[in-house]
């Protein structure tokens, strides 16, 4: 089967330090679902989600019991709402949204341990950047929300570890995940977008339940009609050693991860807002079709333009403030009048994760910046700024419980879940 192929691409032992930085997205992914319930996206999902009612198998943001397939769906949707959740650069996706929503779900369900969800989550994780990977830009050019059709197939593998031990359910299971795995970049800027990642978390959810009862084709990503060829994939099987997920990329600013390396190189120069004549921004043009909105009108659109975020930047906005993200701000005058003095230029000779500033103001020389936000943070300084995080947006103690409960070896998953309400 292809997907032992993509199986056998993943590590063989979870490494201290990959798990670490799992137990960092799983309460990077806490704070961020749990200061998302009352996002419009996720009342929709949970509402839904609770009119079909069913099962009582594991907890939702907000609170109450519902399936796992269901909890999933709304967990994804949730944790994405505001668009503040890791990235991983490898493949320009979100891998912990649809994983551990899906891991988190199957865990409760099935009484595991958080330990085991960690392990779970890692692995999903894994398989799901090296799918990505695999799948390539090509994929993602053409249309494609990685985080959602890469997300998809993490999710199931997460799923299927928690509920069977058999490997060939895991392959079923991402057999099946192979059918349903969809979402479109069309959607980036509404709520379209975090519905995306729901998607993919119950997605796999589901091919994970049914792999134990249904066939499915031996082969369904290579050769014709497979996933590889019908999604445009210009990837490759060979991939690095070691695991991908330690270089997981965590926000500290509440917009698209395609418009970071900008606002940190924007820090890092001396700006007079009333004095801007122009900023240039040269980004890879990948970039281009994710986070080039140019004139923004709702605070979801906000989150994908350069202009606005660096507009916002130089007028004072903190843009790690989730308040800083509204309809009023988004149609400040003032906000509107500097972001038309913003000019976006592809530059093919940066990595995806920089990006190169030029700002041009009255009486001084031009200034230039250069950021790359793959630059590695030291373990500790990314500990401690996931933790601040995570005390912004849902309080000090909360954010210390989680911290806690994963570092316990006896926490169970349903422990964890109280998190969420």
């Amino acid at each position: 089967m292809s997907t032992e192929r993509l199986v056998d691409l993943l590590p063989n032992t979870a490494t201290p330090e990959a798990l670490h930085i799992m137990r960092l997205s799983l309460l990077d992914w806490l704070a961020c679902g749990r200061a998302g319930t009352s996002e419009p996206v996720a009342r929709a999902m949970r509402n839904m989600a609770q009119a079909e009612a069913g099962a009582p198998h594991a907890t939702p943001f907000g609170g109450g019991q519902l399936p796992a397939r269901a909890t999933a769906l709304v967990n994804g949707a949730t944790s994405h709402a505001l668009d503040y959740d890791d990235t991983h650069f490898a493949h320009i996706g979100h891998p912990s949204v649809a994983v551990v929503s899906a891991a988190l779900a199957v865990g409760e369900w099935t009484n595991a341990s958080m330990n085991d969800v960690v392990l779970a989550a890692l692995n999903g994780c894994e398989l799901s950047i090296r799918t990505g990977v695999l799948l390539g830009r090509a994929h993602y050019q053409i249309g494609f929300h990685q985080t959602a059709t890469a997300g998809a197939f993490g999710a199931a593998y997460a799923a299927a570890l928690l509920l069977h031990k058999s490997p060939e359910h895991h392959h079923v299971a991402l057999s099946l995940a192979s059918t349903r795995a969809a979402g479109l970049k069309s959607q980036f800027g509404t709520m379209g977008k975090p519905y995306n990642a729901g998607i993919a978390a119950s997605n796999g959810v589901e091919a994970a339940i049914l792999a134990a009862s249904l066939t499915a084709a031996d082969h369904p990503f290579e050769g014709p009609n497979g996933f590889l060829q019908t999604h445009h994939a210009d990837g490759t099987w060979d991939q690095p050693d070691g695991w991908m997920m330690r270089s997981v990329s965590h926000k500290f600013h509440a917009c698209c991860h395609g418009l970071h390396a900008s606002l940190e190189a924007m820090a890092q120069l001396d700006v007079t807002a009333d004095r801007i004549r122009e900023i240039t921004v040269f980004t890879h043009p990948s970039w281009l079709t994710v986070c080039n909105l140019a004139n923004p009108s709702t605070a979801l659109e906000a989150k994908f333009s350069y202009a606005q975020v660096l507009a916002m930047a130089a007028l004072g906005y903190d843009t790690a403030d989730l308040s800083s993200y509204t309809d009023h701000v988004t149609q400040d005058p003032k906000v509107c009048a500097l972001r038309e003095r913003v000019v976006v230029k592809a530059d093919e000779t940066l990595s995806e994760t920089a990006t190169r500033i030029v700002i041009l103001q009255e009486g001084i020389e031009p200034t230039h910046s250069h950021h790359d936000i793959a630059q590695a943070l030291a373990t500790d300084t990314n500990t401690l700024r996931v933790r601040k995080k995570a005390a912004v947006l849902i309080g000090q103690n909360k954010a210390d419980n989680g911290w806690s409960l994963l570092s316990s070896p006896n926490t169970s998953a349903s422990e964890f879940a109280t998190l969420l309400i």
